[in-house]
């Protein structure tokens, strides 16, 4: 360390393969989906639900958050019900699919929403941080990735673990039958690759998770604040 002046040896780890090993469980991963439409055949909706019954297949327990309702953000206190819901359904996940149409180039005003409504922090806890995530938008048109681009910087923004694989669905009206359900195609491949890789990558981490997020310069900032509490004592 002698090599580091600027470390604080403390709060410096190496990191601890033991400590990356992750705890066999069986209790099915908890995965929250998100969808960014309230149009009646929303085809972000229909995408969002063919996922659930793959995670589902996968072994995983599931909850699909209904947009409908929940208000702007900053448009309504934190206690409306739709933001209740939203932040302890976020709270309980393991891990999380957003899946947004392209609208105007970009995800939509109802995606967003919800994310502007999960915060990064509340007191000291960090509702999203750890917590795996895969990404899918549907398109009117030919295939893009706007709006799965801009989801992966919210991801990084909420600290969250997104897996690399994502799924863009080109010209969705031609995807879906009547009832909704998607047809075979390699869009539907896809979407299972991204759903395996999604649970694949939720067992890896979920028991690890605290560790993997455990940063340098906060320890420092939490060492700083104990010395000061301590020498106001000594005084």
């Amino acid at each position: 360390m002698d090599n580091l002046p600027n470390i604080t040896p403390s709060a410096f780890e190496a990191p601890d393969t033991d400590c990356l090993l992750p705890r066999l469980e069986t209790r099915p991963p908890r995965i929250l989906l998100l969808y960014g439409s309230l149009r009646e055949r929303s085809y972000s909706r229909f995408l969002t639900q063919e996922a659930e019954r793959l995670l589902q297949a996968f072994g995983a327990e599931t909850r699909i958050y209904d947009p409908g309702g929940l208000p702007l953000p900053d448009d309504a206190p934190q206690t409306h019900p739709k933001v209740v819901e939203l932040r302890e359904l976020s709270a309980w996940s393991e891990g999380q699919v957003w899946c947004s149409p392209e609208r105007h180039g970009a995800m939509t005003a109802v995606m967003k929403a919800q994310i502007d409504w999960i915060p990064l922090s509340i007191g000291a806890v960090r509702p999203t941080q750890g917590k795996t995530l895969a990404l899918m938008q549907v398109s009117g048109g030919s295939q893009s990735f706007n709006a799965v681009n801009q989801l992966r910087v919210l991801g990084r923004w909420m600290r969250m673990i997104t897996i690399p694989n994502q799924s863009s669905v080109a010209k969705a009206y031609e995807q879906f039958d009547e009832a909704g359900r998607m047809l075979s195609s390699p869009y539907y491949d896809r979407v299972v690759d991204v759903m395996e890789e999604l649970i694949k990558f939720t067992l890896l981490t979920r028991n690890v998770s605290s560790y993997l997020t455990n940063r340098y310069s906060e320890r420092k900032e939490e060492a700083e604040k104990l010395s000061a509490r301590v020498k106001l004592g000594a005084i």
